[in-house]
């Protein structure tokens, strides 16, 4: 093949567009996570400025989460059979929008709603986006764009408390939302513009009985979760968590009926997929929600500020985004490296507990460090089996699948160690908050650490042929 040529030329251009396909959805994921940690830092101000008492101000935090977990799969499964380049530009639009309502907001509800838009959005955007990136990059190909996106999930979740800090600081709490939503729109153009677009070759028919069951079953259980952090005693919490295990319950029976499933429950056979999703919602269940509470244990046990608190975190996160990177070079199988980064997490976490009120919050750097480390190696080797485990043609459905369970584990995870702290904390001021936090160190450790156990034994047992 000569330079010049045809076939060169059709090879350049293909280079490009894998390169722009890179590049878009990686800054896509990152934006996705930075919207994501905007109320971090933000929602004191935020609640002051719209009335919010504390359980709307823990709405605000994770409204987000809802969405976000609601339309994973489903916008997965929408993207493989309608088009993932659609289903992303889409994702980024909704994303833009919703940015501009929750900037005009004037009250918390309006906001909240936002909130949960803006999951949705962002929803599509993480399983198209790496749907997209398991169809450009197949084969020997996939490990280092895995590696590369995971980098951008651990970048996003770095920078954004920095920025909207930042952001807070020059133009108020509505100015990170009005720059969320020019990014968003700037990478929808792109995206349109970028990328080539790919679907399933046998597209399916939109699963609406397991699309609604399964976004409502999901929205349910996690707005029950989050309502729980204002009191357990109430009657709205065990509604909405009663309700949510009904209809997921429903999705399953529909699931197994139906000829094109959105969700094919026969993939639950594979060791791989359990493996992997396993490993996703011990993740979130784990390290995500315990370091997802540290600025929160820094500033109200501690007295830090909330930019000094994000910038400690990026110990973890900073150093998630570049192990993510280096994993292309270990000589690891996935599942070695699956079980090796809940286990590292597991170690890191117990590392984090012995916090006390006349102690340094610095105790807390080498356990962030090594959950950064690991959770690095988690997040590329999740991010390469999310399409892996897979049929090819369904790598955004099995990328959504992937993070659904990585947010449900956060939501779960972080209503423990939530209640904990805060039972703690009202029963016994700083040091009580301090010691919900030495419990919910334990809880999150074992989510993990049981994770690395049932990856373990989810392997295929089927006998080897001589």
């Amino acid at each position: 093949m000569t330079r010049g040529s045809p076939a060169a030329a059709r090879a350049l251009a293909q280079g490009a567009g894998k390169t722009a396909t890179l590049i878009v959805a990686c800054a896509a994921t990152a934006l996705v996570l930075v919207i994501f940690t905007v109320p971090v830092t933000t929602v004191t101000g935020t609640a002051a400025q719209l009335g919010a008492g504390p359980g709307a101000q823990a709405w605000i935090l994770s409204a987000m989460s809802v969405g976000a977990a609601a339309g994973l799969l489903a916008s997965g499964a929408i993207g493989d059979d309608y088009g993932r380049r659609r289903t992303f530009v889409w994702g980024m639009a909704v994303m833009a929008i919703a940015s501009v309502v929750g900037a005009l907001a004037g009250d918390p509800m309006l906001l909240i709603l936002a909130r949960v838009a803006q999951g949705l959005g962002g929803a599509a955007v993480l399983a198209c986006g790496l749907g997209l990136i398991g169809s450009a990059f197949p084969g020997d190909e996939l490990p280092h764009a895995s590696g590369i996106w995971a980098a951008s999930l651990g970048a996003g979740v770095a920078a954004g408390p920095i920025l909207t800090s930042g952001l807070d600081a020059l133009g108020g709490w509505t100015a990170p939302y009005w720059a969320s939503a020019v990014a968003s729109a700037a990478l929808g153009v792109a995206g349109r513009m970028y990328l080539a677009e790919s679907r399933a070759a046998n597209p399916r028919r939109i699963d609406l009985a397991g699309t609604l069951l399964l976004s409502a079953g999901l929205a349910c259980l996690l707005a029950g979760m989050t309502q729980s952090r204002t009191g357990l005693s109430q009657p709205l919490v065990w509604l909405l968590i009663g309700g949510g295990v009904a209809l997921l319950a429903g999705f399953v029976a529909v699931e197994a009926r139906i000829a094109g499933p959105m969700l094919d429950l026969r993939l639950f056979r594979s060791p791989d997929f359990v493996g992997a999703t396993v490993a996703a919602l011990a993740s979130g269940a784990g390290v995500l929600a315990l370091m997802s509470l540290i600025p929160t244990v820094l500033e109200r046990g501690y007295g830090v500020s909330p930019l000094a608190a994000a910038v400690m975190l990026l110990a973890w996160s900073g150093t998630t985004a570049i192990a993510a990177i280096g994993v292309r070079w270990l000589p690891l199988s996935p599942r070695v490296l699956l079980i090796g980064g809940l286990t590292g997490c597991a170690i890191g976490q117990l590392a984090t507990y012995g916090l006390t009120r006349d102690g340094s919050a610095l105790i807390l750097l080498p356990g962030m460090f090594l959950c950064g480390i690991a959770n690095g190696v988690l997040n590329a080797a999740l991010g390469r089996q999310a399409v892996a485990s897979v049929p090819a043609d369904r790598s955004a459905m099995g990328s959504g699948a992937n993070n659904t369970a990585r947010y449900l584990g956060s939501g779960t995870g972080l209503t423990i160690a939530a209640l904990l702290i805060t039972h703690a904390g009202s029963a016994g001021g700083v040091e009580g908050l301090l010691a919900g936090w030495r419990h919910a160190v334990l809880v999150s450790a074992v989510f993990s650490a049981v994770g690395a156990l049932v990856v373990f034994l989810a392997r295929d047992r089927t006998p080897r042929r001589a």
